[in-house]
């Protein structure tokens, strides 16, 4: 009996003293994954991928090497949350401006669009675009057939049931920009989420474009706009006769909008009131 206990403590001195060998040999886990664990804590951790990384770890290994690839490749998510984004400046000891990164989707069509066709093939506006470039009069119109809605995680967009295109919700967008890397038109876009007004045409082409022409809800390049302008706060783009504006002097007065003789200057935010019927994902 006492010959059994002798061999099993004799077994657990040599397990503990080779433990503790292998402990002061190994090397010690590196400073760098040490920060990264500890960033990785103010992350969301819904794995993505919107800020350019495939998990919310590797985006954590990549800021605990160099803060500053949060500028560059800001996770909105984290924007949109206080107490994360109180953690990250702590932990990376940075100091953001909320205000000045915070983005918002648009879809720069306005609807409407004139169909050349009938499309019977995948329900996607990937496979879509591949055929003859759509079924829309416009090469640039939005087909509204949903890839940005199923990639939005945050159910921000939906289908305009009547004009068939996506909406975007301001108020649940949160400026990841999944659904600009989906759009294969190249026609959502993210912008200051303090813009006052939405340029809703993506056609800025002054000519069209051979076998294609711009709906009749596009854009006519009339400058009416910028005419309207008090504040010098449109510029006109002379290359593609398209209006674009400074935010620093837009004082929300709504004078371009209400001269456009095509709506396809809008509001960011539409009032509750007003907003179009559509079909949720």
């Amino acid at each position: 009996m006492w010959i059994i206990i002798a061999i099993l403590t004799a077994i657990g001195v040599i397990c503990g003293v080779l433990i503790w060998v292998t402990n002061k040999t190994l090397p010690k886990e590196p400073a760098s994954l040490a920060k990264a664990q500890e960033v990785s804590e103010h992350l969301p951790g819904m794995n993505c991928g919107a800020c350019g990384f495939p998990g919310c770890f590797a985006y954590a290994q990549a800021l605990s090497k160099d803060k500053k690839v949060f500028f560059s490749n800001v996770c909105a998510t984290v924007l949109q949350d206080n107490t994360m984004l109180g953690g990250i400046e702590k932990s990376l000891d940075l100091v953001v401006d909320k205000n000045a990164m915070n983005k918002k989707a648009v879809v720069c069509c306005s609807g409407d669009c004139e169909k050349i066709g009938t499309y019977v093939g995948v329900g996607t506006c990937k496979s879509a675009t591949k055929i003859l470039k759509g079924f829309k009069k416009c090469p640039f119109g939005c087909l509204g057939l949903g890839d940005c809605t199923h990639v939005c995680p945050q159910n921000a967009i939906s289908i305009d049931v009547d004009r068939k295109i996506a909406v975007i919700d301001p108020d649940k967008c949160t400026g990841c920009g999944l659904c600009v890397k989906e759009c294969p038109r190249n026609i959502i876009k993210l912008i200051p989420a303090d813009s006052k007004v939405v340029f809703r045409c993506s056609y800025d082409s002054i000519r069209d474009i051979p076998g294609r022409e711009k709906c009749e809800s596009g854009c006519i390049h009339c400058r009416r706009c910028f005419k309207a302008c008090e504040n010098e706060a449109i510029i006109w783009n002379k290359d593609k006769q398209i209006p674009e504006f400074d935010l620093s002097k837009c004082i929300d007065c709504g004078a371009c909008i209400a001269a456009c003789p095509k709506n396809v200057l809008t509001k960011l935010k539409v009032d509750a009131s007003k907003k179009e019927k559509v079909l949720t994902k």
